[in-house]
């Protein structure tokens, strides 16, 4: 088991992506909190894991949430090895109609909450003085522009951005700090994506996801578990002299 003894905290993890995240690295060995602002749901989810798998409020716009969420995994295991930044958002507008309400809420979790959820746990991760991996989900979308979607793909730029200048700053403190830029993922997040594209191209619901399903080089959409390899590989002592990357696990959409 490539990450026993570690102790992990996953953000936006009760469901979808997140979720798979915490099933692959309590498979590893590590004691996984599920970070979540619905807290009965992550409570769920980790009894349904099981292993080391926990519960931890957490809402990633809030810092004294973030503390705390931070001050209960050290409570609960002593110390902080591994994050995964994973809570985000999703909206879709043409340009001439994206509100600013949509434009804070997603800023302030995509790419806020990102960074002052990094910030909290390199702190605790210095305090401790063993070094830590990190690790943020972008996305293809922060790697160009969309027509209907420039607030989300400024956001996962951010988030790419944000990866490069931390992990440059964290490894002098064996903090390693690198990203995964997924493409569509088959989870109940595009759901919603695929809605909102159904009222803005006048689509049949269920018609844009299976487009964009069939446009992957691979041949289909993603799925959660699908990401969880490179996720346990950023975490693991494999990757050890890996900083400040964002790695595409994408079936071929994007290549850098």
């Amino acid at each position: 088991m490539r990450l026993k003894g570690k102790s992990a905290l996953i953000t936006g993890s009760a469901r979808g992506i997140g979720r798979a995240f915490a099933e692959a690295y309590t498979r590893e060995g590590a004691v996984v909190a599920i970070g979540d602002i619905n807290l009965e749901a992550a409570e769920k989810t980790a009894s349904q894991i099981g292993g080391g798998a926990y519960a931890v409020k957490l809402d990633v716009t809030n810092l004294a949430s973030i503390e705390s969420a931070v001050g209960a995994v050290e409570k609960k295991t002593g110390g902080l090895d591994i994050l995964i930044n994973n809570a985000a958002l999703f909206d879709l507008a043409p340009i001439v109609e994206i509100s600013k309400a949509s434009y804070d809420k997603l800023f302030s979790v995509n790419v806020a909450g990102t960074l002052f959820m990094l910030q909290a746990a390199a702190r605790s991760m210095i305090a401790r003085g063993k070094g830590g991996r990190i690790i943020n989900i972008a996305s293809q979308a922060g790697r160009r522009g969309e027509p209907l979607v420039a607030v989300y793909c400024a956001t996962k730029a951010a988030v790419i951005s944000l990866t490069q200048s931390a992990g440059l700053d964290l490894i002098k403190h064996r903090i390693n700090v690198n990203g995964i830029a997924p493409g569509v993922v088959d989870s109940d997040m595009w759901d919603e994506v695929d809605a909102l594209f159904a009222k803005y191209e006048n689509r049949p619901k269920g018609e844009k996801k299976r487009l964009v399903g069939e446009g992957v080089p691979y041949g289909r959409m993603g799925k959660p578990e699908d990401l969880t390899g490179m996720a346990v590989f950023l975490a693991s002592d494999d990757a050890e002299y890996i900083v400040a990357q964002t790695y595409n696990v994408d079936g071929g959409q994007w290549m850098s």
